[in-house]
């Protein structure tokens, strides 16, 4: 999968100019994800089914740690 010239984008939530997050980059049939403070570093990716299930599931909050 080739991530370089994909579109990466943050989260509206993200601190405006901030480089504490991840970045997101929807490719075809997979949702890519990585460090925003190493954007040459590597990048996971998920389905995305995989990816909607997750969300849901923080939508949820089901992984709140509190």
């Amino acid at each position: 999968m080739e991530v370089a010239a994909a579109r990466w984008r943050k989260s509206s939530y993200s601190a405006q100019g901030g480089d504490d997050c991840v970045e997101l980059a929807g490719l075809p049939g997979v949702v890519a994800v990585r460090d925003s403070k190493n954007p040459d570093g590597p990048a996971l990716a998920f389905g995305a089914g995989e990816w909607a299930d997750f969300v849901a599931a923080v939508k949820t909050r089901r992984y709140d740690l509190s």
